[in-house]
């Protein structure tokens, strides 16, 4: 299955529905849709990496931030989510290396004082299709992703209990999809390896 861009989208999913009829909501149903898919799909393809400035312990994250894979001191060092919770607790820490940190809203907290460099990688939104904008990464890897998300929110908006949950399992069994191909490229040719003592 190909589907060139947004427009064609678009058509694609009027003919699956059967509602050529609502393209004015369209915009309103990729919306709904990608809302969605940004709860769930994480994926290679939505990891970029950023370089943040701390001041004060606190620097605001990336706007298209969703989640946390990696975070590193300037010096390499990796450093680990903890609970707010304990960052309270502890108070803040002294100057130097970070001993963890918190996301809190669209910012990051350090368990460390001063101002320093972070590098981030994390999974971020899928970029937002639209006319001005007519196609990013996953239109082109996996249209039948956006095809069955869109007719399912058409679906949901007629009120169809019965072709949202088939057109929901329809999306479901193409993210499954992706994520094996995901995970495939990622540990195709791994090697496995067992930790700690062995006799």
């Amino acid at each position: 299955m190909s589907i060139a861009d947004y427009g064609a989208l678009l058509v694609d999913a009027g003919e699956y529905s059967g509602r050529n009829d609502v393209a004015q909501l369209f915009p309103r149903f990729v919306g709904l849709a990608e809302l969605k898919l940004n709860r769930v799909l994480r994926v290679s393809d939505m990891e970029p990496t950023a370089a943040i400035t701390v001041v004060d312990g606190d620097a605001p994250l990336p706007a298209d931030f969703l989640e946390a894979r990696q975070v590193l001191t300037a010096g390499g060092r990796t450093i680990r989510a903890v609970a707010l919770q304990q960052l309270a607790e502890c108070g803040v820490a002294g100057a130097g290396s970070p001993l963890g940190y918190a996301i809190v809203g669209n910012r990051i907290k350090l368990f460390a004082a001063g101002s320093q460099e972070l590098t981030v990688t994390y999974y971020r939104k899928l970029p937002p299709l639209s006319a001005a904008s007519p196609t990013n990464w996953l239109l082109e890897k996996a249209p039948d992703v956006y095809l069955y998300g869109l007719v399912e929110e058409i679906a949901i908006w007629e009120r169809d209990a019965g072709k949202a949950a088939a057109a929901q399992q329809l999306k479901m069994a193409a993210l499954s999809g992706l994520g094996v191909a995901d995970e495939r490229a990622r540990w195709g040719n791994a090697q496995m390896s067992v930790g700690g003592v062995t006799p």
